[in-house]
C-alpha cells in the first residue's frame, strides 16, 4: 500500500457567512492520479488552492508529504508544481529562455531541450508562447511545473478548450509524469478524462465530498442501484471516429 502524501482533515473555508468548504477530509496516496471533481462553485478550486498554499483556510489540518501547512508552508511550495487554467509568461522570451528563467527562480539546473522533448515541444524551442497552439501552450504550462522536480503536481482543468487529438496527447503526458513517480492532482469537467486518467476521484458538491472511490467502483455502485442508460452504448463513440479519421499523430497549427 502506497503511503499517504496528502492528508486533509476537517477542512473548512468561510468567506464571511458563506461556507465554501464544509469540513471535508480525504487522503491522496503517493504516486496516484487523484481527481477532484465537481460543478462550478462546489469548492474544489478553493480546496486545491489551500493545499497549494495559495489561499488561507478557516480551520482544519493539511499535511503535505509530512509537512504541516500551518507550520511550514514555504517547505510545501518547494515540493509542488502548480499548473493553472491560465498562465502569463514574458511575451518577448522564447520557450528555451522561459525555462532558463524558471530554472533561475527555482535555483535548479535542468536541460531545457530535454524538458521540451518530454512534452513534445522540442521543435518549438525558439518559438514564443503566443505562437503556440492551444494544446502546445497547455503542454508547455505543464512542463514549467516540472522544473523544480516536484513530488506533487496540480493540474487545473488542463484540457479545457483543446481538440480531441490535443486532449489525448495531454492525457498521455499526464500518465508519463505519473510513471516518473510524481503524484498528480487534477480537476476536470470531462468525466471521460477522469475515468481514463484517475486512480481515484473525489466528487465534491456544495462544499462537501459526496463520493470518493475508484471510477470503476463508483460506476459499479451506480449500476447496482438499477441505473440504466436511456440509450445503448456502442463500442466506440464520435470522438473515436474523429481520432481514427484524422490520425493519431498530433498536428497542431
Amino acid at each position: 500500500m502506497s503511503k499517504t502524501i496528502i492528508s486533509v482533515k476537517n477542512l473548512v473555508k468561510n468567506y464571511g457567512k458563506f461556507n465554501a468548504v464544509k469540513g471535508i477530509s480525504f487522503e491522496v496516496k503517493e504516486g496516484e492520479i487523484f481527481g477532484l471533481l465537481g460543478p462550478n462553485g462546489a469548492g474544489k478550486s478553493t480546496t486545491l488552492e489551500i493545499i497549494e498554499t495559495l489561499r488561507q483556510k478557516t480551520s482544519g489540518e493539511v499535511i503535505v508529504d509530512g509537512i504541516d501547512l500551518d507550520k511550514d508552508p514555504n517547505e510545501i511550495k518547494k515540493i509542488i508544481g502548480v499548473q493553472l487554467q491560465t498562465s502569463g509568461y514574458y511575451p518577448g522570451l522564447n520557450l528555451l529562455q522561459l525555462i532558463e528563467l524558471f530554472c533561475g527562480l527555482y535555483n535548479r539546473t535542468v536541460d531545457p531541450m530535454q524538458l521540451l522533448e518530454m512534452v513534445n515541444l522540442k521543435d518549438k524551442a525558439k518559438a514564443k508562447v503566443k505562437e503556440l497552439s492551444g494544446g502546445q501552450k497547455q503542454r508547455f504550462s505543464v512542463a514549467t511545473t516540472l522544473i523544480n522536480e516536484p513530488r506533487i503536481i496540480f493540474l487545473d482543468e488542463p484540457t479545457t478548450g483543446l481538440d480531441p487529438q490535443a486532449r489525448r496527447s495531454l492525457w498521455e503526458l499526464v500518465k508519463n509524469i505519473r510513471q516518473r513517480g510524481t503524484t498528480v492532482i487534477i480537476t476536470t469537467h470531462y468525466m471521460d478524462e477522469a475515468e481514463y486518467l484517475c486512480d481515484r476521484v473525489a466528487i465534491i458538491d456544495a462544499g462537501n465530498i459526496i463520493a470518493l472511490d475508484t471510477p470503476d467502483k463508483l460506476i459499479d455502485n451506480l449500476i447496482a442501484t438499477g441505473f440504466e442508460r436511456p440509450k445503448e452504448m456502442k463500442l466506440a463513440n464520435l470522438e473515436d471516429v474523429f481520432i481514427k479519421l484524422t490520425g493519431h499523430s498530433l498536428r497542431e497549427d
